[in-house]
């Protein structure tokens, strides 16, 4: 899953997000979803989450559990 859609995306969920200062390199971030900041139900870019780290981002990457 690519993380483009809401409902997919869960607190509790692992995935890989790209962070702002990331987006050029595309370099991925894993980590845990705390908060989804994204209110529509979908984003063509993923949808924004928080980690539990702090770390803001958007997903594109739904890890498998």
């Amino acid at each position: 899953m690519n993380g483009q859609n809401r409902t997919d995306i869960k607190p509790g969920l692992s995935v890989k997000i790209v962070l702002k200062q990331d987006q050029r390199s595309g370099k991925l971030t894993s980590g845990i979803v705390k908060d989804i900041l994204t209110k529509s139900s979908f984003h063509p870019h993923g949808i924004k989450v928080r980690l539990e780290d702090g770390q803001v981002g958007r997903v594109k990457e739904i890890e498998k559990a």
